[in-house]
């Protein structure tokens, strides 16, 4: 493979010096772009554009050809996994994801087969193929899945929920079942994300999006116990060098030392927490990734230089940072403020290095 050009982003996962504080964006590839919208359009809807590499692999490198982002994430979503074990994945237009057959008997998860990612996901793995000849060194790419406990709540629910009401139901009635599927998905993500280390991938994340929803003994049994699973099955070395692994749970404030002890490199953070107080309580074990507000991307130029420089100086001086939101850019921000974000980090974070 082609040696990195920058690798500031893998080198501040593992807290190495660096020169300036990387920086990429949840949802980088995304709404945001108008020439993501006239690729989507082309594709006729998400799902054709997902499973279309040469696509996706386009899709992918749009917002590098914008911004002098410090990683490259693969185009994807984190419900192929359920798609792949047959339950019938769309998407509603302003609805979001659903599913043809949610999982609404014990019977439905005992049937359920682990993936097997070469066999059931292969336009995922020619995606990140193509997409890391096409960076040809430039900038590392992320590869990522759903968590266990994410991908069970749409796939129990049907669809994104507030409440989680069939889940919890099943959580507190039933755990041993909600246990049985949470380790066929732990086996499935496990495999996926290996298969795409395998395929070129030079870091990975575990999106646990609705983590926080959950009690702080519940989130222990059954989110936080499937990722340590899942993080201990991982081949953690390619192309001579580590690969590092970013746990990120939204919502997870209170459970950070936690997080940090199941063997990642970085931990996620929302906005919701200050990453002076993460750093005093983790900062020493792993590299921390985040956590602007993605609100703040629909202000002006000023107002975000001055929450970049406010949340670079709150980490401090010293590696082991990468800039990010708190959560995925929303589809209404211009991209403009984009670029400013991206520029201010680099040229503000110098000082601190």
């Amino acid at each position: 493979m082609t040696p990195l050009k920058n690798d500031r982003f893998l080198r501040a996962l593992l807290r190495q010096p660096v020169d300036a504080t990387p920086v990429w964006v949840m949802r980088q590839a995304g709404r945001y772009l108008p020439e993501y919208r006239a690729i989507r359009s082309k594709a006729g809807d998400f799902m054709s554009l997902c499973t279309n590499p040469q696509l996706a692999c386009e899709v992918t490198l749009q917002p590098l050809e914008r911004f002098d982002l410090d990683a490259a994430i693969l185009f994807s979503d984190i419900l192929t996994i359920p798609d792949a074990m047959g339950l019938g994945l769309y998407f509603e237009e302003g609805e979001g994801p659903r599913f043809r057959k949610p999982l609404t008997t014990a019977k439905d998860i005992e049937q359920l087969s682990v993936i097997n990612t070469e066999k059931d996901l292969p336009y995922v793995l020619d995606a990140v193929k193509l997409i890391r000849r096409e960076l040809n060194g430039r900038v590392p790419l992320i590869g990522f899945s759903g968590s266990p406990w994410t991908l069970a709540t749409y796939m129990i629910e049907g669809r994104s929920s507030r409440d989680f009401v069939a889940t919890k139901r099943l959580l507190y009635n039933e755990p041993e079942v909600l246990h049985l599927l949470l380790d066929k998905l732990a086996d499935s993500v496990a495999d996926y994300l290996n298969a795409q280390i395998a395929a070129g991938a030079q870091a990975v994340q575990i999106f646990d999006t609705w983590g926080g929803v959950l009690t702080p003994p519940a989130y222990r049994e059954f989110s936080l116990a499937y990722m340590s699973k899942i993080i201990a099955k991982l081949n953690l070395e390619a192309e001579g060098r580590k690969v590092p692994v970013i746990v990120f749970t939204k919502g997870g404030g209170l459970w950070l030392e936690s997080i940090a002890a199941i063997g990642c490199q970085g931990v996620g953070l929302d906005w919701a927490v200050d990453i002076g107080d993460a750093r005093a309580r983790i900062g020493d074990t792993v590299a921390l990734q985040g956590n602007m507000d993605p609100a703040v991307l629909r202000t002006s130029t000023e107002t975000i230089r001055a929450e970049v420089k406010h949340i670079l100086g709150r980490f401090g001086s010293g590696s082991g940072h990468v800039f990010n939101l708190g959560h995925g850019i929303t589809p209404d921000v211009p991209p403009d403020n984009v670029a400013a974000l991206v520029d201010a980090v680099h040229e503000i974070s110098v000082k601190y290095q």
